[in-house]
């Protein structure tokens, strides 16, 4: 297999205060209490950089479905956690930071850095900006205001949800594989492995899918399955915000399969797909993007994820039940100047890591899932300008700490600030009999088998008990083990701390599961630092709409047929404002609504698989709203509608006014 490099993710380049529980929700000695939530983290429709594969060029230009983050709160006794998987492409520091203070403010010390485990699902189609760090700006054009508050303020509302939907319950864990769901994109790397390690993984993937079962007296309200495949369902070419094939597992157990119905209120049941180790594991099968199972990027997402929810509700329904304790570990850690013990190190020597820094190869395309490209010729960053650009001297130490590594560029020692966080949240979760090693980073799947058998033998525990939760309270790029790391692959090249940042991790996490074991206290470390307030943007805003000559906004540009079969599809296009006047988050820009009994229903909205709203610029600021329905096979025959709802920014007062628009009627029939 030829040696394959890839581009950087980062973008290179390119209620009242509540302290104790109501009666209602006190659980029975030695039970749970369990409550989940969920809320809209969906930015910006349009002209909003995307999040995952560095290309500038990749605006948000519509919304194929919402983004969600999904929360689950599980108390015993005195203490309880609290668990989020989120759309995203990654928690940033920042995203911890504004959360724990927003929660800080509502319920004073009972949710903290301690207890609270926010993950993200690693989708390349959800909007980016929200960082602090100029690493994962860069293609995104600076820090995203609107990006950074949807995603906060959605955590936050699910969080509150779970909060106060705490009622007592039971939690069960199920096992199984999915072997047809990932590919390991780094085989050149994986195979530089010890044999030991190689023959955990004999087909060179993680098939492991662990689910945890979530009731309330005795009613089924949710489910967390863990899987490692990579968001990178939908292709670089794509505009349409997504959850990827992650998202698409948890929409088809939620809405297809369980009834939920996102804009109607409290949801019934709550499904998410968080990953574990997915540094090398992709979704796409014949390692290209946007190939395997099928050349259709929409119907990979819609397979891989519907792999994902069979394989999840196999284990689901083979669950055992879980008791004992609730638990939790957290400390910040300097992972530029760890001092490794000898017994976390290949060759049994005392090493050191070093001051981040990416490498060349990261620089040099991919072939897997998808490069980032340059900005156009001409066109310059203007983001990378002010920040004085990506050159930037390498001290012959720093040369010599990363090697074999080909330094391209030291995130760490870029000035005013570092481009990447140095001091990073890490974190262990017990909840019964199941660990959760929470690192802010992907691990490829022998990093991940290493440290979950660090923690296992620390911990005195079975190894299928420890799960890696990968992108976990913050985000610092990839986990090599130190031999795939000497391949200097995409991976091994991202990753930041040098060739002993898995045996640094390994060490600290072992320091956290004694003191887990013991019931020590551990030291916090030093504290990360807040960089609000010192952030750039060069991403134009919306400076005014205009509707054509003769038209009013929400008029019909291309109407609806008259009928329509099942399988068919509806477009209709309208006059329409753009998106970032009004964010709809929780709501929609689309409806398809149903006449039942005289009356217009809605029956669906811009978060379904079936229907695709999709902002054009047409000129200056004029722009239309694309929308279309695949009429689904069980669609009811009746007569129906295409309902679009905007707003439009007035180019003189500024003032932003809500308008809707109807198609004609039409029959499925």
């Amino acid at each position: 297999m030829p040696v394959s490099r890839r581009q950087v993710l980062a973008g290179a380049a390119a209620v009242p205060l509540v302290g104790a529980l109501s009666t209602t929700a006190t659980a029975a000695q030695g039970g749970y209490l369990v409550g989940v939530g969920i809320a809209d983290v969906t930015g910006p429709a349009a002209e909003n950089g995307m999040m995952g594969y560095s290309m500038p060029q990749q605006q948000t230009a519509g919304i194929h479905q919402r983004t969600r983050a999904r929360a689950y709160i599980i108390a015993e006794g005195a203490k309880r956690i609290v668990f989020v998987n989120a759309d995203l492409g990654a928690i940033f520091q920042s995203v911890h930071q504004a959360v724990l203070a927003e929660l800080a403010r509502a319920y004073g010390q009972l949710y903290t850095e301690q207890n609270v485990l926010l993950n993200a699902t690693h989708t390349h189609a959800a909007c980016g900006g929200h960082s602090h760090y100029a690493a994962y700006n860069l293609s995104i054009l600076g820090f995203q205001e609107q990006t950074f508050d949807a995603v906060v303020g959605g955590i936050v509302e699910a969080i509150k949800a779970a909060h106060e939907d705490l009622r007592p319950g039971t939690l069960s864990l199920g096992r199984t594989e999915l072997t047809d769901a990932s590919a390991n994109r780094s085989g050149t790397a994986f195979e530089l492995n010890p044999a030991a390690d190689k023959a955990f993984f004999p087909l060179s993937v993680d098939p492991a899918m662990t689910v945890l079962r979530l009731a309330q007296q005795g009613r089924d309200t949710g489910a967390i399955c863990w899987f490692a495949t990579h968001g990178t369902s939908m292709t670089n070419a794509n505009q349409l915000i997504s959850g990827d094939n992650k998202g698409y597992a948890a929409y088809h157990w939620e809405h297809e399969k369980a009834g939920v119905r996102y804009l109607d209120g409290k949801p019934g049941f709550v499904a998410s797909f968080p990953q574990t180790n997915s540094g090398d594991m992709s979704p796409n099968l014949n390692l290209e993007p946007g190939s395997g199972p099928t050349e259709d990027e929409f119907e990979n997402t819609r397979i891989i994820g519907e792999r994902q929810y069979h394989a999840a509700r196999r284990a689901y329904d083979a669950s055992t039940p879980v008791s004992g304790a609730i638990d939790f570990r957290m400390s910040f850690v300097d992972m530029s100047r760890v001092d490794v013990d000898g017994r976390f190190t290949p060759d049994g020597r005392p090493r050191r890591t070093c001051t981040a820094a990416i490498g060349a190869s990261m620089l040099a395309g991919s072939t897997e899932d998808g490069p980032g490209l340059p900005l156009p010729e001409g066109i310059r960053n203007p983001f990378l300008d002010a920040l004085g650009g990506m050159d930037a001297p390498v001290p012959q130490a720093l040369a010599d700490a990363q090697a074999p590594k080909v330094v391209a560029v030291p995130f760490g020692a870029m000035k005013p600030y570092p481009w990447a966080p140095e001091v990073l949240p890490l974190q262990l979760v017990r909840i019964g009999s199941l660990y959760l090693v929470a690192g802010p980073a992907e691990f490829t799947i022998v990093a991940g088998l290493r440290l979950r058998r660090t923690v296992a033998a620390e911990l005195g525990v079975p190894l299928e008990n420890v799960l890696v939760q990968g992108y976990a309270n913050a985000y610092s790029q990839y986990v090599t083990t130190p031999e795939e790391y000497d391949s200097q692959q995409y991976e091994g090249a991202s990753t930041l701390f040098g060739r002993y940042t898995l045996p640094a991790y390994q060490q600290e996490f072992a320091r956290l599961a004694a003191a887990m074991r013991t019931g020590q206290p551990v030291d916090p470390g030093p504290r990360p630092r807040d960089l609000t307030g010192k952030q750039l943007n060069f991403q134009p805003g919306v400076v005014f709409d205009s509707a054509p000559l003769f038209k009013s906004f929400g008029d019909v540009l291309t109407e609806a047929k008259s009928s329509y079969r099942r399988g068919e599809q509806v477009l209709v296009e309208f006059v329409t404002g753009h998106p970032k006047n009004n964010l709809r988050r929780g709501g929609t820009f689309l409806e398809v609504q149903r006449l039942v009994d005289g009356t217009w229903v809605r029956h669906a909205d811009d978060g379904d698989w079936a229907t695709k709203y999709r902002w054009v610029r047409t000129v200056l600021g004029e722009s239309k709203a694309v929308l279309t329905w695949d009429v689904p096979a069980n669609a009811p025959l009746g007569r129906y509608r295409l309902v679009h709802h905007g707003d439009w920014k007035h180019g003189i007062t500024g003032a932003i006014t809500a308008f809707s628009g109807a198609s004609r009627a039409f029959v499925v029939a």
